[in-house]
């Protein structure tokens, strides 16, 4: 409309349309078409005034031009506008069209059908503005790969990134996984990094920090909440699908992935992360920021750092929660390691504390164990009162102890345990407890003589022993024959002569 008001001005000077045409760098024809439209309007009368801008438009504005090929999918139109209001992507679109009506074009087709007849809609932004030491936004972005330069190792990594909104100075941190206890720990050097804590930190919705989103009331990880009470800060979630509200971290680390990750050769993460403060600290922080027009370290440096809130006295733990159930065996696991619990809990959810140096394990508020933390996958702690009775007993009651206790009988016994775990084949251990505890029902003199008339008969076994004093022949000791007693295998044939009897 502008260089049309120009065109009916200089018409309006009685400029030729040859003139015009040169000037404006327009046709003649389109200049001829002008002037028909602003003489049948009386618009070139020098006394008069040249209409506004929505008037013009009206009558130059130009016609939609109309495709000249149909496109391929437009015997489709109701399908695809359906599908394209539920949501479903081009390239679903067009396999159901295939399926559906043996639709054989392509997926570019579908993508210029929809540019043109469903325009995206652009949505009003306001920009968030915070004060100074209010709010700081973390994230994590996809880091470098690296070689470890020792073990050949190759693997990829994540970089955790905490932007301060109002001076945009910023920590980051390389890490090769997102779990609770790397997030916690990454809080934690970001605060001393920066010698304080904002009054609010803004996170998106991963697992390690909120276990239910919900625009309204998110569920906080336990963990991340009581971090959250041991700096003082308020955790703000962003909302569901919305990660534009922490746009500053988004920028941040886009300018981390972009100008710091390519080309550079990283050997382990120590190494990574020692470039990467470096890089913080002189490039990154001392570059003229693109929306403050300010170096974020001086504007930290000189008002932000003294108006965040003080790191407390002691740093707080950074214990990790989480539930677990008691396995019958009596064990919880925890990082493929396991820790026992008390046999009476079985089958019940417990929280599991776990800090660097220790595990303890709660049933709601009371604790019910601890133990030192393990880290070597399939290690195993283990308290025996936490194990039943009968499990206790068979545990405790072992070799050494079944040989104390044949000891403290009599001889005799002692030599029948001894000849059972002398036993080459078969673990013994069984029974020699068994043989213990009939002193609990037959006493200790009659056990030592029902062991010395089976080691006379060369039965040394348990059966033989719980026979001979259930039928009381211990205390019968000329009546022996009456029993057949089994003897014991001695490592040859049972019914093997000496070669010598034979020559006889």
């Amino acid at each position: 409309m502008y260089e049309i008001r120009q065109i009916i001005q200089r018409l309006r000077m009685g400029e030729s349309t040859r003139q015009i045409a040169r000037s404006q760098r327009v046709g003649r024809a389109t200049v001829d078409s002008i002037h028909g439209v602003a003489l049948n309007q009386n618009w070139l009368d020098p006394l008069g005034q040249i209409p506004e801008d929505n008037v013009l438009a009206t009558f130059f504005t130009p016609a939609r031009k109309t495709p000249q090929n149909v496109s391929s999918v437009e015997p489709f139109r109701e399908e695809i506008l359906k599908w394209h209001a539920q949501g479903i992507n081009a390239t679903t679109m067009r396999r159901a069209l295939h399926q559906k009506h043996g639709y054989n074009g392509s997926v570019h087709a579908l993508y210029r059908f929809l540019i043109r007849e469903v325009p995206d809609t652009a949505q009003a932004t306001i920009k968030l503005d915070f004060p100074v030491g209010e709010m700081a936004q973390v994230d994590f972005g996809m880091g470098p790969v690296i070689t470890d330069r020792k073990t050949g190792e190759i693997f990829k990594t994540w970089i955790f990134v905490c932007t301060l909104a109002w001076s945009r100075h910023q920590y980051a941190e390389v890490v090769r996984n997102q779990s609770i206890e790397t997030w916690l720990a990454c809080h934690r050097h970001a605060f001393e990094w920066f010698n304080g804590v904002p009054k609010k930190v803004r996170i998106d919705n991963l697992k390690a920090a909120i276990t239910k989103a919900c625009y309204y009331e998110p569920t906080v990880q336990r963990s991340y909440g009581e971090l959250a009470l041991g700096y003082s800060f308020l955790i703000d979630p962003c909302p569901v699908e919305d990660p534009q509200k922490k746009g500053r971290v988004e920028s941040g680390v886009k300018y981390v992935k972009n100008n710091f990750v390519p080309l550079r050769e990283l050997h382990s993460v120590a190494h990574a992360n020692e470039q990467l403060h470096a890089w913080i600290m002189n490039e990154a922080g001392n570059r003229i920021h693109g929306s403050t027009r300010e170096r974020p370290l001086k504007l930290f440096a000189e008002t932000e750092q003294a108006l965040l809130q003080r790191l407390p006295e002691m740093a707080p733990e950074c214990a990790i929660w989480e539930k677990a159930k008691l396995h019958p065996n009596c064990h919880v696991q925890f990082d493929y390691c396991s820790y026992s619990a008390p046999f009476g809990l079985i089958g019940q959810t417990l929280w599991l504390e776990i800090t660097a140096h220790a595990l303890r394990i709660y049933r709601d508020h009371e604790l019910v164990a601890i133990h030192p933390r393990l880290f070597k996958r399939g290690d195993k702690s283990t308290v025996n009162d936490h194990l039943p009775p009968d499990a206790q007993a068979y545990l405790m009651r072992n070799p050494q102890w079944c040989l104390a206790q044949a000891k403290g009988i009599g001889p005799a016994c002692l030599a029948l345990v001894e000849i059972l775990f002398a036993n080459r084949v078969l673990d013994h251990l069984r029974a020699a407890q068994g043989v213990i505890r009939l002193s609990d029902q037959y006493g200790r003199r009659r056990l030592e003589s029902a062991c010395a008339r089976a080691l006379t008969f060369g039965a040394p076994r348990y059966r033989t022993v719980k026979q001979i004093l259930s039928q009381g022949l211990d205390q019968q000791p000329d009546l022996i024959d009456t029993v057949e007693l089994e003897a014991p295998y001695l490592g040859g044939g049972r019914f093997s002569r000496d070669p010598g009897d034979l020559l006889h």
